[in-house]
């Protein structure tokens, strides 16, 4: 999943290698829990697993899917230790299932049908032995139903290239921390971008055609909470209807992000916020700036040296009130933003002069509850020096 939150606009690269976090510790032999009462459950890796969880859950008979790591050597490990390559495992979900709705074979049909069984290098723009596809048992019965299901399709000539996913028994499980779960739901607008720009629905259009598994609809069960909107596959983001915009905006939000209008000065909410954290767009939740780049510039609005994801901040020209500037907006709900100046402080020279209005603040200690738990490291980074 390398920098894939950072990913909003096709093109962007995705991946950047994490910092290998505490040293690692060799795992004794584990059994994988029992699953709930009266379900079943079925393990698989399949590349990144907010998109498989965010698929598998849309299953009749899937009561409940939970992001975690699996296949590797280390016990109980973090996110920034799996995304490194060096704990041998990957990226997996566990899937709570009713039998009585649901056969593991049927599920082994839709899992095939969700990634790329010919690819041993990582799944779709995700590179790495930590994106790779496995089916891990946990019963004989599973292992055979697996390896009866991978002759059936290799033997049945679907795809023109030999597939290298592997079956293997499902030693340990681990979830994943609490702001991977469910991350669709939690941030509509980055998921649907980073699948889009992964290029991951394409891709199984062309392996699988109409067959092709595919992530939620964004409605209600996948971006309820936010309200902005965007297709599976069209990376351009369709704003909201005004009418909706002026019913979930407060009046000053609405005039500032929609209309252009300017917050007064010294008087508005995080002008003189001193609190670590980032700062996302009000409409859509996009992360613009952080509280590390945040300086006093004297202007009385919040004033950073640059963007949190540059990818997310759009510059135009600007020619109102006879002036010649550079206006900045969120990149994809679109929302005015504020001025871009030359006279900011090293090291980069620049001042971006936002409106309180267009942001919302979300402090250190709520990152990871809020579902941008991936820049906490940032925060921990800089306390360390």
């Amino acid at each position: 999943m390398r920098l894939r939150i950072a990913v909003f606009s096709v093109g962007v690269a995705l991946g950047t290698l994490w910092l290998l976090g505490p040293s690692l510790q060799a795992r004794p032999p584990a059994s994988p829990p029992a699953p709930p009462s009266g379900l079943a459950h079925a393990t698989f890796a399949g590349g990144c697993f907010w998109c498989t969880q965010a698929s598998l859950e849309e299953i009749p008979g899937v009561v409940s899917v939970v992001s975690g790591y699996a296949g590797g050597h280390v016990k109980n490990p973090s996110y920034e230790q799996v995304s490194s390559g060096t704990t041998g495992h990957a990226e997996a979900v566990q899937v709570n299932y009713d039998p009585a709705r649901l056969s593991y074979e049927r599920l082994l049909d839709i899992y095939w049908r969700n990634v790329d069984p010919t690819d041993a290098g990582g799944q779709f723009c995700d590179r790495g032995d930590q994106y790779r596809t496995v089916i891990f048992y946990d019963s004989e019965a599973q292992r055979r139903a697996a390896v009866e299901s991978k002759r059936a399709l290799e033997t049945s000539g679907r795809l023109k290239k030999p597939i290298v996913t592997a079956i293997v028994p499902l030693e340990a499980f681990y979830p994943a921390e609490e702001y991977h779960q469910g991350f669709c739901r939690k941030n509509p607008v980055r998921y649907n971008t980073y699948r889009a720009a992964c290029g991951r629905d394409r891709r199984l259009a062309e392996l699988w055609g109409k067959e092709a598994g595919r992530g939620p609809a964004v409605s209600e069960s996948c971006g309820g909470e936010s309200p902005l909107r965007k297709g599976r596959e069209d990376v351009s983001t369709k704003k909201p209807a005004d009418e909706q915009l002026r019913k979930t905006l407060t009046p000053l939000q609405y005039q500032v992000t929609q209309r252009g209008a300017t917050e007064y000065a010294f008087h508005n909410e995080y002008w003189n916020n001193h609190e670590p954290g980032i700062y996302v767009d009000v409409v859509s939740g996009e992360p613009l700036f952080s509280s590390l780049d945040k300086f006093d510039s004297g202007s009385g609005w919040p004033s950073f040296t640059r963007p949190l994801e540059k990818a997310n901040v759009a510059e135009r020209s600007d020619q109102s009130l006879g002036m010649e500037r550079v206006e900045v907006r969120s990149k994809r709900a679109d929302s005015h933003l504020g001025h871009l100046f030359d006279d900011g402080p090293k090291p980069t020279g620049l001042r971006y002069c936002v409106n309180s209005a267009a942001l919302r603040f979300i402090p250190v200690s709520q990152l990871e509850a809020a579902g941008y738990g991936e820049y906490k490291k940032l925060f921990d980074q800089a306390s360390s020096k």
